[in-house]
């Protein structure tokens, strides 16, 4: 299959994740400017910081006129997850060279890696263009609509009183209800989770999200698979 035709069919898989997101694109760009961004400024964030959590906690932060390092430490404890989806993918693509890898791995967001996680196990290679080929929408609308939130945030409706809001983590328990066939999905789901609410109600945000995965990850790693018996399917 040709590089535009792969490009075609990953294009196909962005749709959902562009309606989904798009509350959450337009809300930062409103409420970057309502805490003392200029829209370039904004829209800068969404192209270079690329993680819309990450980006919510940045403006909390600036806000307050927190040290930078504390900044950086708190969108990494967020973003963490991150480097657990650049080692899962990771070894689905042995194929790509390292200039691909390197730059392909920025666009790694939570649904481009559940996606290509799926991808994976129903016997499909993971190519660079499919991959791209769903990023570059997502990508182009995120940064897009951090423009149109900076720039006519006073136009946009309520989002939450809309319950738009809801339209992402209704996507994102899809995508973990995907992998429910996996070995041991539930005790690790629920592991994550409990763990995430009490660092949440202990510790506080972003924390929760860093000490949840790696609770998920432990119990991974530690417990017993049926299967193949590498513990592959676990993780």
């Amino acid at each position: 299959m040709s590089f535009s035709q792969e490009f075609a069919r990953g294009m196909r898989k962005s749709p959902p994740v562009v309606l989904s997101s798009a509350p959450f694109g337009l809300l930062f760009g409103a409420l970057a400017v309502d805490n003392g961004f200029t829209v370039g400024e904004a829209v800068l964030m969404s192209a270079a910081v690329y993680a819309g959590a990450s980006q919510m906690v940045g403006l909390d932060l600036f806000g307050q006129k927190v040290a930078p390092w504390l900044i950086a430490l708190s969108i990494f404890a967020v973003n963490f997850r991150h480097v657990l989806y650049s080692a899962a993918v990771g070894r689905r693509v042995p194929h790509w060279a390292p200039a691909q890898r390197a730059f392909g791995f920025f666009f790694l967001v939570d649904p481009q890696y559940a996606e290509a996680e799926r991808k994976a196990e129903n016997g499909e290679h993971v190519t660079f263009a499919w991959f791209m080929g769903m990023a570059t929408p997502i990508y182009i609308f995120w940064v897009a609509e951090a423009w149109i939130g900076a720039s006519f945030g006073s136009l946009i409706p309520n989002t939450y009183a809309l319950g738009l809001d809801f339209l992402l983590p209704i996507y994102f328990l899809g995508l973990v209800m995907s992998f429910r066939l996996r070995p041991l999905w539930l005790p690790i789901v629920l592991t994550s989770a409990v763990a995430s609410i009490v660092a949440y109600e202990t510790i506080g945000s972003p924390w929760h999200v860093t000490v949840g995965a790696i609770a998920g990850m432990a119990l991974a790693a530690f417990m017993p698979v049926n299967g193949n018996g590498n513990g592959e399917d676990a993780a």
